[in-house]
């Protein structure tokens, strides 16, 4: 099974979100991840859309995307020298006293940002490729973590074009 990592250009209107996911739910066919948000332009929206299959079911997942009215622009990111993903995580963490230096020690090694702490948990941020965040994750096994937020892949194409 294959994975590929599609970057839409989308025109930012009312119910694209819905036909775009709409089109996988008709066929069949999951989403592994999928964020959107507003371009340098507020007409347009960047679609981040993950699907895994055989590559048959792939191409046809592209087929059906580029029919897509609300589709300016189609995009395969299929490599790190060609093109830059990230994700982002946020964690709510258990934090004992006597765990606080790991946890602490753990963050600092992936540089991710401690943004809130309590007295009981702490909220930690961190940014990149899955490898790092599930990198990340195997390292906080032991700890209790409390809440979980991923944003799922997004991404974009190297280069000016």
């Amino acid at each position: 099974m294959s994975r590929a990592v599609f970057s839409l250009l989308v025109e930012n209107t009312a119910g694209v979100l819905s036909r775009i996911s709409g089109l996988f739910s008709r066929r069949g066919y999951n989403i592994d991840s999928l964020t959107v948000g507003e371009t340098e332009n507020p007409v347009y929206s960047r679609m981040t859309v993950v699907a895994s299959g055989d590559d048959e079911i792939l191409e046809q997942i592209r087929k059906q995307l580029q029919k897509q009215v609300d589709v300016i622009e189609i995009k395969e990111l299929k490599s790190h020298s060609t093109a830059v993903c990230r994700e982002l995580i946020l964690l709510k963490v258990e934090a004992k006293p006597e765990e606080r230096d790991q946890l602490v020690s753990i963050v600092n090694i992936f540089r991710a940002k401690i943004i809130d702490v309590s007295e009981e948990s702490m909220i930690i941020e961190l940014t990149g490729n899955q490898a790092k965040v599930d990198a990340f994750l195997r390292l906080l096994h032991g700890f209790n973590l409390i809440e979980m937020a991923r944003t799922g892949l997004t991404g974009l194409s190297r280069g000016s074009v």
